[in-house]
């Protein structure tokens, strides 16, 4: 069994479009994949959330859904002040135990955090000390925007600063007007040593099915 935590830059760079395309990639292999967003925020009105909807779709296993998300609150803002307002708190200990229950299911499971490498989540640390808790390698969306060298570089030394590996990263479209988008990711590539596993074009439709032939599993 492998698993991974996927991280961003920033919120709204597609980390869940990656990790759906990972897991596409996954199955593609054979491999039993299995997604896990163990915090989220926002829900439609049959109480669901949009990205926890769309690992799932894209998961070859079905899984409870206290594995697949433990934590979900209904305003899309911050996770602990969401949390504050239900008079919830975020707990590691719960979340531990369900990619614990997810992983006898899986041959890989796809850990994705929520908004980018240091979101708070409460009194127990942000999702920084979640990711090193859980002392899985990671796997760095960076979205392509403007700023996205800086942004990146920063979150590497943020990841390696807690210990972590990090497994490689994807350079992920999110602006199609931006200017020399591949002089970007070629400033990022020699600056990071980790391996990059693959630059995702803009997408006008969320087809993680075909970005994932256009991405390389990491090793």
């Amino acid at each position: 069994m492998s698993a991974y935590f996927i991280t961003g830059t920033d919120t709204e760079v597609g980390k869940t479009f990656v990790t759906c395309a990972l897991l596409h990639a996954y199955a593609a292999i054979g491999h039993r994949a299995a997604g896990m967003k163990p915090v989220a925020a926002g829900v439609d009105a049959a109480g669901c959330n949009e990205d926890v909807e769309a690992l799932v779709a894209a998961s070859t296993v079905a899984a409870p859904r206290e594995y697949v998300s433990p934590y979900v609150f209904a305003s899309p803002i911050a996770p602990h002040i969401a949390a504050a307002e239900e008079g919830r708190s975020i707990r590691f200990a719960p979340i531990h135990l369900a990619l614990a229950g997810l992983q006898p299911l899986a041959d890989t499971v796809l850990v994705e955090g929520v908004g980018g490498f240091r979101v708070p989540l409460g009194l127990e640390g942000d999702s920084a000390d979640l990711a090193q808790t859980l002392g899985l390698p990671v796997i760095l969306v960076v979205g392509l925007r403007l700023g996205c060298i800086s942004h990146a570089l920063l979150t590497v030394e943020a990841i390696e600063a807690r210990g972590l590996r990090l497994a490689g990263w994807v350079a992920n479209r999110v602006d199609s007007q931006m200017e020399r988008a591949e002089d970007n990711v070629a400033a990022i590539a020699e600056r990071v040593s980790a391996p990059l596993l693959g630059i995702l074009p803009w997408f006008e439709t969320t087809d993680a099915k075909s970005a994932a032939r256009l991405l390389r599993l990491p090793q």
